[in-house]
């Protein structure tokens, strides 16, 4: 399937692991000119060296920055200048319940994720319209549709997001800018099995009993990280031209996974 995306920019937040890592590749893969954003260089660089040895017409710039620093995302904006697609993907909210996470370190993990996202759409909106359309993809989390009060910052952060998805994507395709949001599960990343190794330490006494957590998703896995990245590629492409103001959920139906008793 011709996702007509070769040659288009795009920008994409915490590239330097995890989904971020596999986006770059999936869009490189597309023939798309990459602007990649972490703050771990050695990672970001890494993930540079992959795909311009696979893909040698791709070009791949570096923007190592701390986006929670003050006038960060501004700096960002100007480094890199218009994009064609804006993949909102950088932070890490802490797990935890109300009494786990202080202030302090649910502050930062909204900081990155929930204004990190809002501040860049706030930037490249305008710039998209003044340059007749583009793509903006928020990738966000099963966390707010579940509403785990194991995971409660993460749960109102990812929630709020959703909900800002919807309401900036509503109209947005009347500016020829679509809007789309993405909720993954669990997915085959350091990241969930950290949070497994801390539930399993709390439920058990023993993180190293992480695995036995893991057994239980769907299929007895975690999503594998193209699963996301397909589906946001293809969300990024023409073929998704009239989808907006949504989000999707792939998380094995863990979500839907209610019961009346």
């Amino acid at each position: 399937m011709d996702l007509r995306l070769t040659g288009k920019t795009v920008l994409i937040t915490g590239a330097s692991q995890g989904i971020g890592a596999g986006l770059a590749k999936a869009f490189a893969e597309e023939g798309c000119h990459l602007h990649l954003t972490a703050r771990n260089v050695a990672n970001l660089t890494a993930v540079r060296d992959e795909i311009t040895q696979a893909f040698p017409a791709v070009t791949v710039t570096l923007h190592p920055i701390d986006l929670t620093e003050a006038g960060a995302c501004e700096k960002l904006a100007a480094a890199v200048g218009d994009v064609d697609i804006l993949v909102n993907n950088a932070g890490v909210i802490p797990s935890g319940s109300l009494f786990d996470v202080d202030e302090a370190k649910w502050r930062a993990g909204w900081e990155l994720k929930v204004f990190g996202y809002i501040n860049l759409c706030r930037l490249y909106y305008p710039r998209m319209k003044a340059a007749g359309g583009g793509v903006i993809i928020n990738n966000i989390g099963n966390g707010g549709e579940i509403s785990d009060p194991r995971y409660i910052a993460g749960a109102v952060g990812n929630a709020s997001l959703m909900a800002f998805t919807r309401a900036l994507g509503g109209s947005s395709l009347d500016d020829n800018i679509r809007v789309v949001g993405v909720n993954p599960g669990p997915v085959d990343t350091d990241r969930i099995y950290n949070m497994l190794k801390k539930r399993a330490s709390d439920l058990y006494g023993d993180p190293g009993r992480f695995m036995e957590l893991a057994a239980t998703y769907p299929l007895g896995r975690a999503a594998h990280v193209h699963e996301i990245t397909d589906l946001i590629v293809f969300l990024a492409s023409f073929r998704s031209g009239y989808t907006t103001g949504t989000v999707f959920t792939v998380d094995g139906g863990i979500a839907s996974r209610r019961s009346i008793v």
